[in-house]
């Protein structure tokens, strides 16, 4: 039986308006069984011997309009076997709600605050929990940011006491996904890795280098140095052939469409309109300079 003892946090943000899930475990892909998540409906963690159904048929109950405690209520009173499952709920108001069995292995709690449910099993103690949620409420930026400052306080407060393995990250948002298609935001996984929970933050760090976007005022113009040092990293990866200078003609702008959408860039410049967004850039410049 799948069995992820593990450490989690289920969240709702209203700035955001988005629902997430991070969960960190010693034990491979975490990250698929664990998070379920429905903009509109809310979120769900599930794990110690998994219900996997307490995802769909929990999203299903609270889109339906029950509380995340309602909902807790009628999937565990529905479950022979509650007394081994760990299980945290957040609704589409933010209402939050989180279960341990009591068979569930030490250390093994959770804890609710507003909009978010910290739960967690065979741990390395109770300072996990607490570290988890301070972390949460007292973290800055999106959703996804302060689900991974939890999950980072409570790896390195101990953690999941067997040991470190895998990790994930999913946070759904109306029309969020690829191409506005679906509520997908980020869907993130580190399935085997020795330290999971850093590498799942580089994760997201590149995920807002290709999908982010800077303001107008952190553009920076295609010319001058900054220019040239690009035409000769275009030169280099052979993209260009021409002299090294800090002209945008035609050649310059040719090879520079191929080599951006060639990383995957194009949504972040505008070769015709003369800048490329900073972030980029210095990604850029590291990568290949």
């Amino acid at each position: 039986m799948i069995h992820p003892s593990t450490f989690s946090i289920v969240a709702h943000s209203d700035s955001d308006q988005a629902w997430g899930i991070a969960v960190a475990s010693k034990f491979p892909a975490a990250g698929a069984v664990v998070p379920w998540a429905r903009a509109g409906a809310g979120a769900v963690a599930t794990q110690s011997h998994a219900n996997t159904a307490y995802g769909p048929e929990g999203l299903a109950l609270m889109a339906d309009g029950l509380s995340a405690q309602q909902t807790l209520d009628k999937l565990i009173e529905a479950d022979a076997d509650r007394a081994l499952r760990q299980v945290g709920l957040v609704d589409a108001g933010g209402g939050s709600a989180t279960f341990t069995g009591e068979k569930c292995l030490a250390w093994a709690g959770g804890r609710i605050g507003q909009g978010y449910a910290v739960q967690g099993n065979i741990l390395t103690g109770p300072e996990v929990v607490p570290a988890m949620a301070e972390a949460y409420e007292s973290a800055g930026g999106t959703l996804a940011d302060r689900l991974l400052a939890a999950l980072l306080a409570g790896d390195r407060a101990g953690g999941d006491r067997r040991g470190r393995q895998s990790a994930g990250l999913l946070v759904v948002k109306e029309a969020a996904g690829y191409g506005g298609h679906n509520d997908r935001w980020l869907d993130y996984r580190v399935d085997d890795h020795p330290d999971p929970v850093p590498r799942l933050t580089e994760l997201l760090e590149l995920h807002d280098l290709y999908f982010g976007q800077s303001p107008p005022e952190d553009r920076v113009a295609l010319q001058g140095v900054e220019l040239q040092a690009l035409k000769r990293i275009l030169a280099d990866q052979g993209y260009y052939q021409g002299a090294v200078d800090a002209s945008l003609d035609e050649p310059t702008r040719r090879a520079l469409f191929a080599f951006l959408g060639n990383e995957n860039f194009e949504e972040r410049s505008d070769v015709e309109a003369g800048w490329i967004d900073r972030p980029v850039l210095e990604f850029i410049q590291r990568k290949f300079g």
